[in-house]
Parts: structure tokens; C-alpha cells; sequence
């Protein structure tokens, strides 16, 4: 009998492998519905600023979203490096500013006053930067007088009108690839930084200090909103980037992100908006210090536009326990008024951005397995044309087809199965 085994044990798990489907049943697209965006955890922008329209507080809210957080003052006056540049292979910079000027030198130089610079600019001149092998070649261009400068793996620019360069107030703009955006304050540093497939590429961090320079800049909400909100915002930000400071990131040169991986920074724009702009700095400024804490220490405050209607844990979305993370309904978040929007969505995914999200050939159905007590897709499974199956969190499919949440469902997919909820542990 012995030798009749492992033919017998390949014919059982064959019976219960799925059977391959033709690759012609393979579907172009995948259709979804659902509502809420971003991942849910924390602070929902929508229903905090339907909370303040019904006379809540900035702390009644917080403490509404985030549970046992003590709300209390710190020290804010820390110097943020915030990226505002990622994986670059140019740049530039320039000030039309009257009578402001740039000054390039050559290293990071710090809080340093005592260093001469390698050029100064005019105003109307600009600074050009490119990647060669593993250093930042820069080159100073005033009308059609092009200079190039000896090339380094770091520069620093700094500009009149700021805390490092007395003079006229100037705003200078960065241009890369499609982007342009103005800044106001602080220095900025230009760094050849290896990515890992890329090869060398420039990193572009603004050094700014958290409690003002860094927070007028954070363009999280629109700055017309009610002040409750806006100051619930500004505390919420304030903890969120306090929570990041001093701790260094080699990929981007950076304490934190200036996009929405970490939060929006916007830069002098954001303080400038016409009619708008004085609110929003108002906020910031009413809030002065203070910041979310446990344990007298500040946290990881995730916070983003709206929900499906309850709230998410950290544990859920990401597999990680932030106790301070729970799950309360958000109702704000289902207002057609308030969400237009995103109180209810519908996307198309075409095959190739499924099948990528779960790293297989192809894809002939999807089955959301469960869900979470707060509506979000617990797990989702998908099946390709010759049997595989793999699963991924509800989160991990969102971000990676970049549908608006985790809050949806399936509509007409093959073997999909009705999602039973799972309890949060």
C-alpha cells in the first residue's frame, strides 16, 4: 500500500485545488463600489468639520476621535528637514522677489553663519540642479549667463528675508518635473541620495521650524472650514510631525514627507490664500504647543478625509496596535452635503492594476472574505486563471489599486462570496 500513498495524497489535494479557468473568462475590468476616503484611522476631516458646525469644540472633537490622549503643551520649536523633492534627476530655484537674493553653499551647513558662500544670485537669477553619478552638479543662471559650480554630494541655498539671511522677505520657487511651488522660510538642502533601483537621485528637503514656518505651511483642509475644525486640524498636525522630529530618514533626506504620506505641505501658499489664508495661520496660532499626548509623549496622530461611516483601528488597517485608534461612527462622513463627493463612490479597476495589487499573471475573480466591525474589507482574496489564490488586507488593496477606501464591496465578480464581519480584537 505504501507505494500507492503519495498518488493517493496528490489526487486529495487536487480535489480541493480550484480548477483552472480559461484565460478568455479572464475579466478587462473590475467593478467596486463603496464610500469614505482615505484609510480611516484617527481624525475623520469630514466629520470633524460637521462637528463644528454643530458647536463642538477643537478638544471635544480630538477627544471624540482619539481615545484616553491627553491634550497638553510641548516644545514645538524644533527644525524640521521636510521633503519636498523625491527621486529627482533636476531642479530648480529662483526668486522674482525685488531685490532678494540666493546664496548656494557647498555642504550642509546647518545653522551655520560664518560659511561664504559659493555664488550668490540676483533676484530674477535661478540655481539649476542635476544628478552626475553620485554627485549634484549646480550651475547659477542670471538672464542668458549660464555658470556652472563645482559639484558636491550636498548644497544648501538659502534666501534674504529668512531666519538664516537677513534682508528683503523673499519667496523663492522650486520647479521639478511638473511641479512648481513657492517657499517662504527656512533653507533648503539639495542631496545625492542612492535609491535602490534608480540609481542616484536628488533629495530637496526645506528646513523649517515645526511650530510656525513648518505648520502654516500644512495644507491638510481648506482653510475656509470652522475655526473648531481648523484648530483640531492644527493640533492634530502639530502631534502628528512632533511625533516624526529627530528621527531621520536616509530615503528622503528627511524627517517627514511633504505629501500626503505623511501630511500635505503646501509651502508659502498655503499661508498666502488670498482671503483664506489668515484662518488657517489664526489656527495654528491659537493652538500654540499644543499637542496629543500619551505617556507625556506625542503620537502617531493619523487622521484623514472621511470614513464610510465608522471609524478604523490602526490594528485593522495596517496590523499594527495604536490603543489610541478605535472605532465610533463618523456620520458626518455619510452627508451628501458635506461628502458630495465620497459619501458614496463607484470605480472601474482595470484588470492589470488587480492583478499587479496582488502580484499574479493574471486574475479571474475576487471574493472579499471578511470584514471589519468598522465596514472596512477585513481580507480579499484573488484567484487566477490557473488555480493560485492570494489574499491581501483590505487597506493593502486600496492603496495599491488606489480606490478611495476600504469601505466597499464588490458588484457582479465572479465567486464572489457573501463577507462575514470580524470582530476587532
Amino acid at each position: 500500500m505504501r507505494m500507492f500513498k503519495p498518488l493517493f495524497l496528490l489526487l486529495t489535494v487536487a480535489l480541493f485545488l480550484p480548477a483552472p479557468v480559461s484565460a478568455s473568462q479572464t475579466p478587462s475590468t473590475f467593478q467596486i463600489t463603496g464610500s469614505g476616503y482615505g484609510h480611516g484611522v484617527g481624525l475623520s476631516q469630514i466629520g470633524a468639520r460637521s462637528k463644528a458646525l454643530a458647536g463642538e469644540t477643537a478638544t471635544a472633537i480630538l477627544n471624540y476621535y482619539y481615545k484616553d490622549l491627553v491634550i497638553s503643551p510641548l516644545d514645538d520649536s524644533k527644525i524640521l528637514r521636510v521633503n519636498v523633492g523625491h527621486l529627482l534627476s533636476t531642479a530648480r530655484i529662483s526668486t522674482s522677489t525685488p531685490d532678494a537674493v540666493l546664496q548656494i553653499f557647498s555642504g550642509d551647513i546647518g545653522d551655520a553663519q560664518d560659511v561664504v558662500p559659493l555664488a550668490v544670485v540676483p533676484a530674477k537669477g535661478a540655481l539649476n540642479f542635476s544628478i552626475l553619478g553620485s554627485t549634484v552638479v549646480p550651475s547659477m543662471v542670471v538672464g542668458k549667463t549660464r555658470t556652472s559650480l563645482a559639484r558636491n554630494r550636498i548644497f544648501t541655498v538659502r534666501w534674504s528675508g529668512t531666519r538664516y539671511l537677513p534682508g528683503v522677505e523673499g519667496v523663492v520657487s522650486l520647479k521639478h518635473l511638473a511641479t512648481k511651488a513657492r517657499y517662504r522660510h527656512g533653507q533648503m538642502q539639495f542631496r545625492a541620495v542612492k535609491a535602490a533601483t534608480l540609481g542616484y537621485r536628488i533629495e530637496i528637503t526645506n528646513s523649517v521650524r515645526l511650530a510656525d514656518e513648518y505648520l502654516w505651511g500644512v495644507s491638510e483642509v481648506p482653510s475656509s472650514w470652522p475655526a473648531a475644525a481648523l484648530e483640531a486640524q492644527a493640533i492634530a498636525s502639530r502631534t502628528y510631525a512632533l511625533s516624526k522630529a529627530g528621527i531621520y530618514r536616509s530615503a528622503c533626506d528627511c524627517d517627514l514627507y511633504g505629501e500626503i504620506s505623511d501630511q500635505k505641505f503646501l509651502g508659502f501658499a498655503k499661508e498666502a490664500e488670498k482671503g483664506w489664508g489668515k484662518f488657517w495661520k489664526a489656527a495654528v496660532t491659537n493652538t500654540a504647543g499644543l499637542t496629543l499626548t500619551q505617556n507625556n509623549l506625542p503620537v502617531a496622530t493619523y487622521f484623514g478625509s472621511s470614513t464610510g461611516g465608522l471609524t478604523e483601528t490602526a490594528l485593522n488597517a495596517w496590523g499594527s496596535e495604536r490603543s489610541y485608534t478605535q472605532i465610533v461612527p463618523d456620520p458626518g462622513s455619510q452627508d451628501p452635503v458635506l461628502n458630495p463627493r465620497f459619501y458614496k463612490w463607484e470605480r472601474t479597476v482595470p484588470h492589470n492594476v488587480v492583478a499587479l495589487a496582488f502580484v499574479l499573471p493574471d486574475v479571474v475573480s475576487l471574493e472579499v472574505l471578511s470584514k471589519n466591525l468598522s465596514g472596512t474589507v477585513a481580507l480579499i482574496r484573488a484567484t487566477s486563471s490557473t488555480g493560485v489564490q492570494k489574499t491581501l488586507r483590505g487597506e493593502s488593496f486600496r492603496s495599491r489599486t488606489r480606490i478611495p477606501s476600504a469601505y466597499f464591496d464588490l458588484v457582479s465578480v465572479q465567486n464572489a462570496v457573501e463577507p462575514t464581519p470580524t470582530a476587532t480584537p
